[in-house]
């Protein structure tokens, strides 16, 4: 049993107990799961969503575009920053919070001039990223690493302001019941924004992808270009944030009957969060979330830089997560039958081993692939064990993430969800960049090469 009491926005717990929601205040009631009545709102977070996964997407591709441009890995790592936005959204989520119109709606003041900004900022790339990149046509230059490593942190700095307002405004969309749903619309919905923004633009933008695969007559260059592409997702978040503002009514906590969020102002958000960031259950989860992603943080963010070291073609890195799309679009559903439930970290402890594990095979793909991959040609065997092994990883990450994001939505008090679920998943961001980033800057220093010319010791 667990008691509060506010004081001016202030949250005092006594013996909170995950099952109590880190101070909901009341014993927590299992209610069973029904979907009837927020199908709408579902489809709306899905898609919210996939909006928000399509920056990510595209901050994902562009390291395999400078890699075949000759950066250092020191480069890469100082690109990687461009992720750290939804790391460190907690230091402005208390003012997203606190500052809104009650007129417009408590999340949506903030959710629609966030998707506005987004899309007038990728038409505004569209016109710069070829030059940045070095590959204008007319003068071919090293990349600006600096300008674009600038750019689209701004653009994840709005995507992340997105998310504080999506994932505050799940609690109360939802039903209470419901509200473990919010993470299936998370994993499902980024994913897919992801895959838009990674796999098909990586693959439409490859000539030889295209030649191979969707014309009869070869030409030099894919179907579409990355300027096209933002431009096009540009128009996109233009066009359906303003269906968002004028169709979707932002719903009271009476109306959800849920307890109502309190109007703090910026100062006392600050410091119920500075309250919150003390409950000891509070920090020992912050120290787990922190450290737990160390021993996958070389695998995650070197292993497909190395393998276009060894040979392994950018453009089929990437499509290789075609055949996985049904997989990762079942995955989230099929796992969230097992986390809906009183404790979901089940399943992320017996995830973790298994991911561990897939380390030590990355390292060992990284060191066949030279010898198999020859000239950019990938023997099918080779392929379809790498899809495997991917499929395999995949379940033990959707595990972990579709396991921890029940978890926070599930302890994660409605009356400052935003930045109750804001400062868990920084921390759950953080704790993976930050070992990400170390690992492409110790890359370089940690590397052994030499130089070997066969030709020459056969004369």
């Amino acid at each position: 049993m667990s008691t509060r009491k506010r004081v001016g926005g202030d949250v005092r717990n006594k013996s909170v107990t995950l099952e109590d929601g880190f101070g909901t205040g009341n014993p927590r009631v299992e209610e069973s799961s029904d979907m009837k009545g927020d199908e709408w709102n579902i489809a709306i977070l899905f898609f919210l969503y996939v909006l928000q996964g399509i920056p990510l997407g595209l901050s994902s591709a562009i390291p395999m575009y400078l890699q075949n441009r000759g950066v250092s890995y020191r480069q890469q790592a100082q690109f990687s920053f461009v992720h750290w936005p939804f790391s460190v959204k907690l230091l402005w989520a208390p003012i997203v919070d606190s500052l809104f119109s009650t007129r417009f709606g408590r999340r949506k003041s903030w959710l629609i001039p966030a998707q506005y900004l987004i899309g007038f900022f990728m038409i505004f790339l569209s016109g710069k990223v070829e030059d940045w990149l070095g590959s204008d046509h007319f003068n071919m230059h090293a990349p600006n690493i600096a300008i674009l490593t600038f750019c689209f942190f701004c653009l994840n700095f709005l995507a992340a302001t997105q998310d504080i307002a999506v994932d505050g405004w799940a609690l109360t969309m939802l039903k209470r019941r419901n509200v473990g749903h919010a993470s299936t619309c998370n994993s499902v919905g980024q994913t897919a924004g992801y895959f838009l923004g990674y796999v098909i633009f990586v693959g439409l933008e490859s000539a030889e992808f295209c030649n191979a695969y969707l014309r009869r007559d070869p030409l030099p260059h894919g179907i579409v270009t990355l300027p096209g592409f933002l431009y096009f997702w540009g128009i996109v978040f233009l066009f359906s944030t303003t269906l968002v503002a004028i169709f979707k009514k932002e719903c009271s906590s009476r109306e959800r009957h849920i307890e109502a969020e309190p109007n703090l102002g910026v100062a006392q958000a600050y410091h119920l969060l500075w309250n919150i960031t003390r409950l000891p259950s509070i920090r020992t989860t912050a120290l787990i979330l922190l450290t737990s992603k160390v021993g996958f943080s070389a695998c995650d963010a070197v292993t497909s830089l190395k393998m276009i070291d060894a040979g392994f073609p950018k453009e089929k890195l990437a499509l290789m997560a075609i055949p996985l799309v049904p997989l990762q679009i079942i995955l989230p559903l099929a796992i969230s039958k097992y986390t809906v439930g009183p404790r979901p970290m089940n399943i992320y402890i017996s995830a973790f081993p298994y991911r561990l594990l897939f380390g030590i095979i990355a390292a060992g793909l990284v060191w066949i692939t030279p010898f198999i991959v020859q000239n950019g040609d990938v023997p099918l065997y080779y392929y379809v064990v790498l899809i495997l092994i991917y499929s395999l990883h995949q379940v033990t990450l959707y595990s972990m993430f579709v396991a921890v994001m029940a978890f926070f939505a599930r302890i994660s008090d409605p009356a400052v969800g935003g930045t109750y679920m804001t400062l868990l998943n920084t921390l759950s961001n953080l704790g993976g960049n930050w070992p990400g980033t170390l690992a492409l800057w110790m890359v370089d220093s940690l590397t052994y090469k030499q130089c070997s010319a066969p030709e020459l010791q056969n004369n």
